[in-house]
């Protein structure tokens, strides 16, 4: 019986997925891993309110396309401060992104809505430490990094997007910067700090988008680079993510 249900349950996903994202089909191969459903989102920093902290510089349509967060001290005092995973979900991208970006966590959650499940990405960058792998499991709350400047890039501050589509990961250049593909991050955690239907087993599409070499700036600019001080933190062209770890 397991194995049916198994079946059934990436068949819902499948629909679902296809039914919550614009655009084209599924990409080719796409495979699906279980995670737990979010019930509520939290802010990023100062959990879970984000007590002490403020947001410098909000969500810019075409331009900067999430949130600014910065320790009520500013410059740099919240350097090295945590930074927390919004809701349930899977890693589904951890590394050093390198150009404007930095170290960089992708987290991928699913949530009941309108009567179907809803996928959303959120997006933590320019951090100085990360604390989590590709294919973990985290919880509400759970640290994933600290606070950086991207090597000095910018003053310590915490990026944090929350995108409606599954395919941008880093490369932000190839899809329109509106809401199409992105919420207010700020105001869709608000209108979900709880939600029916959570902590359920439903299974999450994987390796959606692909690694490009690309320089990406934070006011949401791109353009191919081939410098060495701009080269992928992994040598070639595209590189199709790797994901899959047991539920725990």
């Amino acid at each position: 019986m397991r194995p049916i249900l198994r079946v059934l349950s990436t068949l819902v996903a499948v629909a679902s997925f296809a039914a919550a994202q614009d655009g084209p089909g599924l990409p080719a191969g796409i495979r699906f891993s279980p995670t737990r459903s979010a019930d509520g989102f939290d802010m990023p920093v100062g959990k879970p309110d984000a007590e002490g902290y403020y947001r410098s510089r909000g969500l810019i349509i075409g331009r900067h396309m999430g949130d600014d967060w910065n320790g009520n001290g500013m410059g740099n005092t919240d350097l090295g401060a945590p930074v927390y995973s919004t809701a349930h979900g899977l890693v589904v991208y951890a590394r050093d992104a390198r150009m404007g970006w930095g170290k960089t966590v992708i987290v991928r959650h699913v949530y009941w809505e309108g009567g179907r499940w809803n996928y959303v990405d959120s997006f933590y960058t320019h951090m100085h430490q990360i604390f989590v792998r590709e294919g973990q499991q985290v919880r509400r709350g759970q640290l994933v990094g600290s606070i950086g400047t991207n090597r000095g890039m910018y003053v310590a501050h915490l990026h944090f997007e929350i995108r409606k589509n599954l395919r941008i990961g880093i490369n932000q250049g190839s899809y329109r910067k509106d809401l199409s593909n992105y919420y207010r991050p700020y105001e869709f955690i608000l209108g979900r700090r709880t939600l029916q239907g959570g902590n359920r087993r439903v299974s999450v599409p994987l390796n959606t988008f692909r690694l490009q070499a690309r320089v990406v700036d934070e006011m949401g600019g791109a353009r191919s680079g081939s410098s060495e001080s701009t080269a992928p933190s992994r040598p070639g062209g595209f590189k199709v993510n790797r994901y899959g770890e047991p539920l725990r």
